[in-house]
C-alpha cells in the first residue's frame, strides 16, 4: 500500500474538520467536526506506525488509542456543557454565548473601565450590593 493515500485522506479529513470548526454556528455540530480532525489524527498515527520502521513497535496505535479515550470524554464533556447551555438559553448557537459577565451598558463616548478593588467579594461578605430583600 502507498502510504500517500492515507496521508492525503487524513490531510483533507483535517481540513475540513477545521473548516467545520471555523465556520459551524451549532455547537453540536462543532464537536463533530472536533471529532472529525481527531480521527484524521488517528488515520495518521496509524498509518505511521504501519510504514515507518519504529523503536517501539505498534506505538502508533497505541497513541491513536489514547486519541480515541481522549475523543470520548471530549465528546461527553461537551455534550454535557451543551445540554446546560441549551436548558439555559434555549439555543446552541455558538454565536450567542456570552464569553464575559454581563455588565451596564457603557454610554456612548464612554470607555468601559473596570472599578477598582478586589477581584472577588471578601470572605463570608454578600456577592452583590443588593438589598437582603432582593437576593
Amino acid at each position: 500500500m502507498r502510504p500517500v493515500i492515507p496521508y492525503v485522506t487524513a490531510a483533507l479529513l483535517f481540513g475540513l474538520g477545521a473548516y467545520g470548526v471555523l465556520r459551524r454556528r451549532n455547537a453540536v455540530l462543532v464537536l463533530m467536526a472536533v471529532e472529525l480532525m481527531l480521527n484524521a489524527v488517528n488515520l495518521i498515527l496509524v498509518t505511521a506506525d504501519t510504514t515507518v520502521r519504529a523503536q517501539l513497535p505498534h506505538s502508533g496505535q497505541v497513541f491513536a488509542l489514547f486519541v480515541i479515550v481522549l475523543a470520548a470524554a471530549e465528546i461527553g464533556v461537551g455534550l454535557a456543557i451543551v445540554l446546560q447551555l441549551y436548558r439555559l438559553r434555549a439555543s446552541v448557537a455558538v454565536d450567542d454565548v456570552p464569553l464575559t459577565e454581563a455588565s451596564a451598558p457603557v454610554p456612548a463616548g464612554a470607555t468601559a473601565t473596570r472599578p477598582a478593588g478586589p477581584a472577588c467579594p471578601p470572605s463570608g461578605g454578600p456577592a452583590t450590593d443588593a438589598p437582603e430583600g432582593e437576593k
